[in-house]
């Protein structure tokens, strides 16, 4: 009589198929950009691969718009974050008190994150134009001048800032607002027995049972914002000059524009160590900062 197969190996021979074609998917591109990353390949004009070895990093981390291009990335993802979060915890909040009307608020806070950036780059970029913007219109009206949003430096990063905040802001207040729904009701009803205020209920309550979700959110809205490049290329194109060029935009640049292969590999496999570093010793000081409120 013969047995049937064991479950165990009857759900590995289901598993292990979809395994290795996703990891067949995903681990060649990644080997073969870091062989490129090793040569010298042009498309335009054609130049056969050459191994020159850490050539193109050097090259790379000798350049200062590679550092520029970092230091544009920090300030546009650090700065939004950070508002999106603070401003996203108290909409959430807000939202959760069931103020008059919060069901319609939750539909029309949702609505930015639902949009293309593309589009919602289109639409700032005709909002905040030098010359004919309504936002430049608007300014008119009290007797000022038409403020540079995307011909200056520090104008065009606070547009770009601004852009992100009013569409990535709806992603944590759904998170936040999700976990205070899931928060126990029993302790703050405790809490408000014993008259403690609201601002200590918050401090010593809801902030620290949150502090692991607040971890989490902060953490996927930082690794989503380090790869921004569709609303930079729209609005700004990384102008004036190279002020607003993000590293993904300058590996766009080298790649499609100039069409360096091997330079464009490197480029973003130091983009990828940067991330990595980055989210190390985030999650690293995230942790003891979790275990100083436990």
């Amino acid at each position: 009589m013969s047995h049937s197969p064991q479950p165990d190996r009857v759900k590995y021979a289901f598993i292990l198929p979809a395994f290795l074609l996703v990891l067949t998917i995903t681990l060649f591109p990644l080997i073969y950009a870091l062989v490129v990353s090793f040569q010298t390949i042009r498309i335009v004009p054609p130049i056969p691969p050459r191994f020159v070895g850490f050539d193109n990093y050097t090259e790379i981390l000798g350049s200062a718009r590679f550092w520029g291009s970092i230091q544009v990335t920090a300030v546009i993802v650090f700065i939004s974050v950070a508002l999106q979060y603070v401003l996203g915890f108290a909409l959430a909040l807000t939202l959760h008190h069931n103020v008059p009307g919060a069901s319609l608020y939750r539909v029309s806070f949702l609505l930015p994150m639902f949009l293309a950036p593309v589009s919602v780059a289109l639409i700032a970029r005709m909002l905040f134009h030098p010359v004919l913007g309504p936002v430049n219109e608007f300014f008119t009206l009290f007797g000022l001048e038409n403020l540079p949003f995307l011909t200056s430096p520090s104008f065009a990063i606070a547009t770009l800032i601004t852009v992100e905040v009013w569409q990535w802001t709806p992603f944590v207040v759904l998170l936040m607002l999700a976990g205070l729904q899931g928060l126990p009701s029993e302790v703050f009803e405790a809490a408000r027995v014993d008259n403690i205020s609201t601002w200590r209920r918050f401090r010593d309550l809801t902030f620290p049972m949150l502090l692991p979700l607040s971890v989490a959110v902060v953490f996927i809205r930082l690794i989503e914002g380090f790869k921004i490049i569709d609303t930079v290329f729209v609005l700004t194109g990384g102008g004036p000059g190279t002020s607003t060029e993000t590293l993904t935009l300058f590996a766009y640049n080298e790649g499609f524009k100039k069409f360096n292969i091997g330079m464009t590999s490197a480029l973003s496999f130091l983009f990828l160590i940067v991330v990595i570093l980055f989210g190390t010793l985030y999650l690293a000081a995230a942790q003891r900062m979790i275990r100083r409120y436990q």
